[in-house]
């Protein structure tokens, strides 16, 4: 009796957690559509903060269809992708950097030399948004990602139409120390890239994200960006971030190539 009273509880215990893990794996599966949407909502909401367009009035995907032109590009070259030449794998609308980067066919690996963000491997091709007006582009906005401290940091970063001028940065994922390496996503710090200058007037990379303050009487001060308090690896890591996506090996060479389209 007192065997059969084992079995009993055993039996009934394993119904339970049978039970429990079918019911957390059907709300798994029926949430993912609802997560997978909020995690788009998100990134666009990244992507129009970084491009200055956030506006508390008004819907940001009512936004983000209105003003952002989305574009495939080969990052080697700077050439746009024309659309009859992507595909279901090479796809604007289910573009993931993190997949392309580890893709056999639409990744690469990075010479260490070279690799300052360290992130080992990069996509070929990364899509970028152009905002546009009137048929015309105003500022472009552009996907990075680097390693922190504690985490691989993944942002955008925003340039005027004269392709120097900083109109915003933004991290949307990332696991740094809350108040510390955390403050990458603080209004504040991310306000004071407003304005900045990535590259001097012969289109030489300049911007630096320095360790302390920035000095406003120094003459290069409109390059240099105040690091974050107490976090001098986060800090490097956003500066070895932004100057690689913004160098010749980033997109330096789409960022040559719009610029003669905008400017001749």
């Amino acid at each position: 009796m007192p065997d059969e009273s084992v079995k009993k509880t055993v039996m009934v215990a394993l119904g339970v957690c049978l039970l429990c893990s079918v019911l957390v794996s059907s709300a798994a599966v029926s949430l993912r559509p609802v997560q997978e949407k909020n995690k788009r909502l998100d990134r666009i909401k990244n992507i129009l903060a970084a491009g200055d367009l956030l506006r508390s009035d008004k819907n940001i995907q009512s936004i983000y269809e209105t003003k952002i032109k989305p574009v495939m590009v080969k990052l080697s070259t700077g050439e746009l992708i024309p659309a009859d030449r992507l595909s279901n794998q090479l796809n604007i609308e289910q573009f993931d950097i993190k997949a392309a980067a580890d893709s056999a066919e639409f990744g690469r690996v990075i010479s260490p030399g070279n690799d300052i963000a360290k992130i080992v491997r990069m996509p070929i091709y990364m899509v970028v948004y152009l905002v546009r007006k009137n048929d015309k582009t105003e500022k472009v906005i552009l996907p990075i990602y680097g390693k922190g401290l504690w985490s691989t940091m993944y942002g955008f970063i925003a340039l005027d139409n004269d392709l120097k001028t900083i109109k915003g940065i933004t991290f949307y994922e990332h696991a740094e120390t809350p108040g510390l390496g955390g403050e990458v996503d603080n209004p504040r710090w991310k306000s004071s890239w407003k304005g900045k200058q990535a590259f001097d007037e012969q289109g030489n990379l300049k911007i630096t994200v320095i360790k302390g303050k920035v000095d406003r009487s120094r003459p290069d001060a409109k390059y240099r960006v105040d690091g974050i308090t107490g976090a001098t690896l986060t800090t490097r890591g956003v500066d070895n971030t932004v100057r690689f996506w913004l160098g010749k090996y980033g997109y330096g060479p789409f960022l040559n190539t719009l610029m003669r389209e905008m400017h001749g």
